[in-house]
C-alpha cells in the first residue's frame, strides 16, 4: 500500500545558501557575511559581489571576528596561503574599522 503524500499549497520556499564565518564558526545566509577572495597571485581582496574568481572565505560583520581571524591565522588556513601580504593585512584591518561595533553581548 502506498502512502499518500499531501501536496504543498502555495509557492515553494526560496533556498538561501548558508556559509560559515571562519573566525566564530557561526553559520548564516551567504549575503549577510562578507566574502574574502584569494586571487591567482595569492593576494586577498574583499569581494562585495560574492562572484569574483578565486578561493573564498567568509567573515561576519563583527569587527571582533575580523581581529580574531587575523590573529589566529584563520584566513591563511581557509584561503590556503602561507602568509597574508602586509598590504592585504592593512587593507583588511582598515575595512574592519569601518564596520559597526557588535551589538551581541555574549
Amino acid at each position: 500500500m502506498q502512502t499518500a503524500r499531501k501536496k504543498q499549497k502555495g509557492p515553494r520556499p526560496k533556498h538561501v545558501p548558508q556559509r560559515t564565518c571562519v573566525a566564530c564558526r557561526r553559520t548564516d545566509a551567504k549575503r549577510t557575511l562578507i566574502r574574502l577572495v584569494r586571487d591567482a597571485d595569492g593576494r586577498v581582496h574583499i569581494d562585495p559581489t560574492g562572484k569574483r574568481n578565486g578561493r573564498g572565505a567568509y567573515l561576519c560583520t563583527d569587527p571582533a571576528c575580523w581581529d580574531q581571524a587575523l590573529r589566529r591565522r584563520a584566513l591563511e588556513r581557509a584561503l590556503r596561503i602561507d602568509a597574508l601580504h602586509p598590504d592585504d593585512i592593512a587593507a583588511l584591518e582598515a575595512y574592519a574599522r569601518t564596520l559597526p561595533p557588535s551589538m551581541a553581548a555574549e
